[in-house]
């Protein structure tokens, strides 16, 4: 065997062993002699074996469920409270050099900002303002990954779990709010209807004629109803008469 050839397969073994492919979706974090020096992108890499190391980082958005949290509300409730966030790596060498674990850093800040961000906030508002509850948590968490190299891009509320107890007393609260809104909408009919009736016996006392055909429509309604019994109302005027002759009689 010529002495070229154990030194032709130990060059071969070296080059395979520092070619690395890196996926479109990945990006590799070099280390030189333990120094952090660049990222590489999407292809083939040369990788100096021995000398250098690289650490593969998914590019790609991250799903994580944020687990139920007991949360007090401003208004003193307890509530249950689930969601889910989604995130990217924007800068693989501070996701990798920054935080020894930024799934899980993600993760634990995402819990706490959920307590904190719903804790300031009453019930009603967690059950009907999501969408800005929503928004308000995404900003913080951006903020606070920002130097991480982590972007924030969604965050979405699952579920707000009540107590039983709480639910029975949400539908007595709705009811009681229903029948108030419903006195209220009767009491404003009445007010209005009275207000038309005044506006109607106003005019009727300036036309006395007007009176009489509201008089001789009423007793066409009696007269087409079906009962056996028929109440006709006097005309005040003659009430009038009649008071005024009782009067005339008493004085002599």
């Amino acid at each position: 065997m010529p002495f070229f050839v154990p030194i032709l397969v130990f060059i071969l073994i070296i080059l395979f062993s520092s070619i690395k492919i890196i996926q479109e979706y990945e990006r590799g974090v070099i280390y030189t002699l333990g120094r952090y020096t660049s990222n590489r992108g999407p292809g083939v890499q040369i990788i100096f074996p021995w000398l250098q190391r690289v650490l593969i980082v998914d590019m790609r958005i991250r799903t994580e469920d944020v687990p139920s949290q007991d949360v007090i509300s401003k208004d003193n409730v307890s509530v249950k409270v689930n969601a889910v966030l989604y995130y990217r790596v924007v800068d693989p060498g501070l996701a990798i050099n920054k935080v020894e674990d930024f799934i899980d850093a993600t993760s634990q800040l995402a819990q706490t900002t959920l307590r904190s961000v719903l804790g300031k906030h009453e019930m009603d508002e967690m059950l009907s303002k999501r969408d800005q509850l929503n928004k308000d948590v995404q900003e913080i968490l951006d903020h606070r990954t920002e130097g991480w190299g982590i972007k924030v891009t969604n965050v979405e509320i699952k579920n707000v779990d009540l107590d039983p107890t709480m639910i029975r007393a949400i539908a007595k609260q709705a009811e009681a709010e229903r029948e108030r809104r419903a006195k209220i909408i009767n009491a404003e009919g009445e007010l209005q209807a009275a207000e038309k009736l005044d506006e109607a016996s106003a005019i009727l006392s300036k036309r006395p004629e007007t009176m009489q055909l509201r008089y001789l429509g009423t007793m066409a309604e009696f007269t087409n109803s079906k009962g056996n019994t028929i109440i006709l109302p006097l005309p005040m005027d003659i009430l009038g008469g009649l008071k005024d002759v009782v009067k005339a009689v008493g004085n002599k």
